[in-house]
């Protein structure tokens, strides 16, 4: 069942509800993808900052509102682009298709679901979790540092069109972008973890970044959502949403800076 979510930005919208209906549409108007390039990071973090809950996983923090913002993203998505570490940590499969906004992704040319593209230096990805063989293929980034032997068994169990190689000593992420939108999958849905949104942020190509708050404390010792070298990127907040003690804001690259 879908939950109440309320705009607090843009001040001129304030108190407006997203009302949830079966296709989403006033939360589509909200999170549509401005071009046929783009890519999106979505993250949650706890109200300390941690990414993870005690737990080590980013699903011990998630709530019903986040989680039905999650759901419209992928919706709205060609590709999923996630970490092989945040695949294994969080139990990924492919992504589902949801019937009930199908309609949307049929008018704008898109399959059924998302595809799901893992990210992986060394080509170390779980291949006996449902990843693979399913009606609609996962797709591996890596690079030449996986090695001839990793890359072939890679090819055998993905299928040699789906395995993008960019890059020698580390994956070129801008190159396999590049890859990914030559094959019409340009909308991007990068779901971290942390050190590959990092990466994207460094290569200059993360154009929007979702980001929910948790209303949770956790302590310890867990990372940011983000992990890489030092940036200097300005992002302009497009809207602010509230639900239950539960913030959703989505920004967007300021295009004064890189």
């Amino acid at each position: 069942m879908s939950v109440p979510l309320q705009l607090l930005w843009p001040a001129e919208r304030a108190g407006e509800a997203v009302e949830p209906d079966d296709a989403e549409e006033a939360l589509a108007g909200l999170y549509g993808y401005p071009a046929d390039r783009w890519l999106r990071g979505n993250m949650v973090a706890s109200l300390d900052g941690a990414v993870t809950g005690a737990d080590g996983r980013s699903g011990s923090i998630n709530t019903p509102q986040d989680f039905r913002v999650f759901v419209l993203l992928r919706s709205l998505a060609d590709v999923v682009l996630a970490g092989a570490g945040t695949v294994r940590a969080e139990g990924y499969g492919p992504p589902k298709a949801r019937p009930a906004l199908a309609a949307r992704r049929r008018a704008a040319g898109q399959g059924a679901a998302p595809l799901l593209a893992v990210v992986t230096r060394r080509g170390e990805v779980p291949v006996d979790t449902g990843l693979f063989g399913g009606e609609r293929p996962t797709l591996v980034v890596t690079c030449e540092a996986a090695g001839a032997d990793t890359l072939g068994r890679l090819r055998d169990v993905a299928g040699a069109d789906n395995v993008v190689v960019a890059g020698d000593a580390d994956v070129d992420l801008a190159g396999a972008l590049d890859v990914l939108a030559a094959r019409g999958l340009g909308r991007v849905l990068c779901e971290g973890g942390p050190s590959l949104l990092g990466s994207v942020a460094a290569a200059g190509r993360l154009d929007e970044l979702c980001l929910t708050w948790s209303p949770t404390l956790v302590g310890g010792d867990a990372g940011r959502i983000l992990h890489g070298p030092p940036l200097a990127q300005r992002m302009r907040l497009a809207h602010l949403l509230h639900g239950d003690g539960t913030l959703l804001g989505r920004w967007v690259r300021d295009a004064g800076t890189s």
